[in-house]
C-alpha cells in the first residue's frame, strides 16, 4: 500500500523527470498497476473492503441473526447484548473467535435488522409560557436527628429552564397538590400545559395511546387552576427529559452531602433560596440566561385564582377511651374530657386539626406511619393529676420526658422528696400545666429561679412565673396588708416554715413573724 511520501515520489519521477512507468517500477519496486493508479488519481489511503471476511464467525452468523430476531418480542431489558451473545456462542456452540469480532458484527446486524436500541431525537423550540414538566425524585436526609428517605417534587419550565423543588415525606395526592400550589406561587403564574408521566396521583387508568382516565380529585384541581395535563407514553421518561435532568441535578446540587435540618419546613426554606438563586447561566443553544428567559416568559403565564385551592380532606371520627381519634391508620390525641364524643377532622398535607361543635380542640403535625401515636401531653395532665400513680408510665409523659429541660427533672425530685410520690407528683403536674398559657422559655426561667430559691410547691413556681412575666402587676395575698409583689425570699421563707411548722400555724402567726423581723 502506497504512503503519501511514495505517492509524491512516483508523481515527481513521472512529471518532473519524465521517467516511464517501467523505469519508475524498476527504481521504486512498485507494481506497474500501482504506479498507474498513483499517476491517474489523487491519493486516498486505504480503501474499505466491500465484504469483510469472517472466517471464525461466519458459521454462526445465521444463529446470531435468529437470536436478534427473537429479541423483537422481548422486553428491552431482557434482550441479548453483544457480550451475552459471545458468551452463548462460547458455552453452547464452541466458538473460538474473539469477542471484538462478535461485537462488531452485532452492531451492524442490529442496524440491518432494524432493531437498534439507539433513539432519534428531534430538536424542539418550546413556546414561551406554554409548557412545564413535573416529576418526583427520591433522596436521603436527616430530619430532626433521624435519617429518612424523602420525596422531592420538581417542576421545570420547558422554555426558560427555571425550576422549582419542594420536599415532602411522601408523594401522596395532597403533597402533589400542595407542591403545585407552591410552584405556581414561585413562578408567579400557571403554565397552560403541564406534562406528567402516568403517576397515580393524577391517573386512575392508562388506556390506548394518549388516552387516560384521570382521578376525579385531580380533574377538580386542574380545573380550579385552568391548566391542561398531557401524559407521556408508558416507560418514556425521555418525553419530559428536561425535568428528568432536574431530578438528578437537584439530588447532586442540593442534597450532597446528605442534608441535615430540624424539620422539613427548614429543608424547604433552604431549597427555595437555592431555586431563587438559580438562573445566571445560559442553556446550550440559547442566547439569554435562564433568568432573562423567565422574565420574558412570566407575562405569558395564566394568572392564578384569588383564593388558594382547599387542599384538605374532611372526615368524622370518634374519640376512644385512650382519648385519641384514629385518623389515616394513626392515633391523634384530644383533651380527655372529649372521650366518647364525635369529632370533625380536617387533614392537611402536614397538619391534622380536630374540632368539636365547630371549636378546635386539637392540632397535630401529621404523621405517615401505620399505628403511630401523636400525643399532646397537655391533653392528659388533668386526668393524671387525679391519678398520679400513672404519671411515670404514661406514654405521652414518657415521650415528653425525653425532651424536656433537665431542671424539670430536678424540680420533680424536689417535690417528691418534700411531699411524697402522690402529692409531689400532683404539685409537679401543676407546674406542667403552666405550659398551656406561657412560653417554654418563661416556664424554664421560673423553674430555674424556683430551684435557686428552694421553692418546692406548684404555687410558688406559679407566683414566680406571674411575677416574671407581669412585673407591672401587683400580687396581693389574702390577708396581706402590703400592695407590693411578694418577694421570692418571702416565698422561700414561707415554704421552709410550712415544712417545719405546718400551713395553719404559719398563716395564723404571720403578723407576729413579720413584726419580729424574721423575714429580714
Amino acid at each position: 500500500m502506497l504512503k503519501m511520501g511514495n505517492y509524491e515520489h512516483i508523481r515527481r519521477l513521472s512529471r518532473v523527470y519524465g521517467k516511464s512507468i517501467h523505469e519508475i517500477s524498476r527504481e521504486t519496486g512498485h507494481d506497474r498497476k500501482t504506479i498507474r493508479k498513483a499517476l491517474k488519481k489523487e491519493y486516498s489511503g486505504y480503501t474499505e473492503r466491500e465484504n469483510q471476511p469472517m472466517p471464525a464467525l461466519g458459521p454462526f452468523i445465521g444463529l446470531i441473526d435468529k437470536w436478534l430476531e427473537t429479541d423483537r418480542n422481548v422486553n428491552k431489558k431482557q434482550r441479548h447484548t453483544a457480550r451475552r451473545i459471545y458468551e452463548r456462542l462460547v458455552d453452547e456452540e464452541g466458538f473460538t473467535g474473539s469477542e471484538s469480532a462478535v461485537r462488531a458484527y452485532v452492531a451492524v446486524a442490529k442496524i440491518r435488522l432494524g432493531i437498534t436500541s439507539r433513539g432519534v431525537f428531534i430538536p424542539l423550540e418550546p413556546e414561551c409560557g406554554l409548557e412545564a414538566e413535573v416529576d418526583w425524585g427520591t433522596a436521603t436526609a436527616v430530619i430532626d436527628g433521624k435519617k429518612k428517605q424523602v420525596k422531592y417534587f420538581c417542576m421545570r419550565s420547558k422554555f426558560s429552564g427555571r425550576h422549582f423543588i419542594r420536599v415532602y415525606e411522601n408523594e401522596r395526592q395532597q403533597a402533589f397538590f400542595d407542591a403545585h400550589i407552591h410552584a405556581f406561587e414561585f413562578f408567579g403564574g400557571i403554565f397552560k400545559t403541564i406534562i406528567y408521566d402516568n403517576l397515580t396521583a393524577a391517573v386512575k387508568k392508562v388506556l390506548m395511546g394518549k388516552t387516560r382516565i384521570e382521578q376525579e380529585s385531580f380533574i377538580k384541581f386542574r380545573s380550579y387552576y385552568s391548566f391542561d395535563a398531557r401524559y407521556c407514553n408508558v416507560a418514556s421518561g425521555n418525553e419530559k427529559g428536561g425535568v428528568e435532568g432536574v431530578v438528578g441535578f437537584a439530588r447532586r446540587k442540593y442534597m450532597v452531602p446528605i442534608p441535615e435540618f430540624e424539620s422539613i419546613e427548614a429543608f424547604n426554606t433552604d431549597i427555595l433560596r437555592k431555586c431563587l438563586a438559580y438562573g445566571n447561566h445560559k442553556i446550550s443553544g440559547r442566547d439569554k440566561t435562564v433568568s432573562e428567559l423567565f422574565e420574558d416568559e412570566k407575562p405569558q403565564l395564566i394568572r392564578g385564582p384569588q383564593a388558594e385551592f382547599p387542599n384538605v380532606s374532611i372526615l368524622n371520627a370518634k374519640v376512644n377511651h385512650y382519648s385519641t381519634s384514629i385518623i389515616d391508620k394513626n392515633r391523634y390525641s384530644v383533651p380527655c374530657k372529649y372521650v366518647g364524643m364525635n369529632v370533625h377532622v380536617q387533614i392537611g398535607v402536614d397538619r391534622v386539626e380536630i374540632f368539636h361543635n365547630s371549636k378546635k380542640i386539637a392540632a397535630h403535625r401529621r404523621i405517615f406511619n401505620v399505628n403511630g401515636w401523636q400525643l399532646d401531653p397537655d391533653h392528659y395532665l388533668d386526668i393524671l393529676q387525679q391519678r398520679p400513680a400513672a404519671f411515670a408510665s404514661a406514654r405521652p409523659i414518657r415521650e415528653w420526658r425525653k425532651k424536656w429541660p433537665e431542671p424539670l427533672e430536678r424540680l420533680l425530685g424536689k417535690f417528691i422528696k418534700k411531699s411524697g410520690d402522690t402529692a409531689g407528683t400532683k404539685e409537679f403536674i401543676t407546674v406542667l400545666k403552666l405550659y398551656r398559657n406561657n412560653s417554654a422559655e418563661d416556664v424554664a426561667a421560673a423553674v430555674d429561679l424556683a430551684l435557686e430559691n428552694g421553692i418546692s410547691d406548684g404555687a410558688g413556681v406559679s407566683h414566680i412565673l406571674l411575677h416574671h412575666t407581669q412585673e407591672e402587676e401587683q400580687v396581693v395575698l389574702k390577708g396581706w396588708p402590703e400592695t407590693e409583689p411578694l418577694d421570692i425570699a418571702v416565698f422561700s421563707f414561707l415554704n421552709e416554715a410550712e415544712t417545719n411548722f405546718g400551713h395553719q400555724k404559719i398563716m395564723g402567726n404571720m403578723p407576729e413573724l413579720l413584726h419580729e423581723g424574721d423575714l429580714q
